[in-house]
């Protein structure tokens, strides 16, 4: 019977004496041939639990996200005997199947059958079709972003400033412990995020292309919840598209959304002592170290 995925992985911790059964990339050959449910697949979502580290033919329950938002629990065995490898996007998703496949139903002419009551008329009818057949306008995206390739940093003419001062000191606690090119302020991104071709993490660091983020309820608690945290997700799916990798420094008791997320009571020396410390655990001690002050 499938189990969620975090009993099996403590499971294959247990059966296999390791802290980490599978190592990452161990079946990125095997999913290679299914492109969409590499992306409706989050580690996020999953434990922290890379695609790549889930057997094939594992009888795990795990959670997919669809480009639409939908969320649904299924097997790999049940995502990957769907039939044909290319499909359109939404027959990846229960909630969007029927878009995929709509119901075919056959209407008579409009000459060989009477109106229904309050049923528009033929020259209304015709009316109605010609104009839901008219293109609908494309969408505005800036055209202030840079024509660079995606994922390489940037100074943006559209990046918010600071929002609080908490954010400026981090920045300049970082940037005094590591030798790092300061200043940028966005990531190109393949795909419009808030109708821009960029994002704005509040820290980018990029000879080790990783983007900080430093979270907090604010005033009113309102902030990096409910609606607010959806867009951080999905802000930081756009940055691990575009190559890089995301660490939040979360506050106000607020749970992490990734695997190198730190939950820190503020941001004091102790909290950069940990974030340095992911950093080394994302890119490894020997790269991070040699850019220590």
């Amino acid at each position: 019977m499938p189990e969620r995925v975090e009993a099996w992985w403590s499971r294959r911790q247990w059966s296999k004496t390791l802290a980490v059964p599978y190592p990452v990339g161990t079946y990125r050959e095997a999913w290679a041939g299914y492109p969409a449910l590499i992306r409706q697949y989050h580690p996020e979502l999953n434990a922290g639990i890379s695609l790549s580290q889930v057997p094939p033919a594992a009888d795990v329950l795990l959670l997919w996200e669809c480009e639409r938002g939908h969320r649904f629990a299924a097997t790999p065995a049940e995502q990957r005997s769907r039939p044909g490898r290319q499909r359109r996007r939404s027959a990846w998703c229960p909630e969007c199947a029927e878009n995929a496949r709509p119901s075919r139903t056959l209407a008579l002419p409009m000459r060989d059958r009477v109106p229904m009551p309050g049923e528009p008329m033929v020259q209304e009818a015709a009316v109605l079709r010609a104009r839901s057949a008219r293109p609908r306008p494309a969408l505005d995206v800036c055209d202030k972003t840079p024509l660079l390739p995606v994922g390489e940093p940037f100074v943006s003419a559209c990046a918010p400033p600071p929002a609080s001062a908490v954010e400026a000191r981090m920045r300049a606690d970082v940037f005094s412990a590591l030798d790092l090119t300061p200043g940028m302020t966005a990531v190109r991104v393949a795909r419009p995020f808030f109708r821009h071709l960029e994002v704005w993490p509040d820290l980018l660091l990029p000879e080790l292309r990783i983007a900080v983020e430093y979270d907090s309820v604010g005033r009113h608690g309102l902030e990096h919840v409910g609606d607010r945290e959806v867009a951080d997700r999905r802000k930081d799916r756009a940055v691990r598209s575009a190559g890089w990798e995301v660490v939040r420094v979360r506050t106000g008791k607020l749970p992490p959304l990734g695997p190198h997320d730190l939950c820190v009571g503020a941001w004091n020396a102790r909290a950069l002592t940990r974030l340095v410390d992911a950093l080394r655990d994302i890119r490894g001690p020997l790269m991070v170290d040699a850019y220590l002050r």
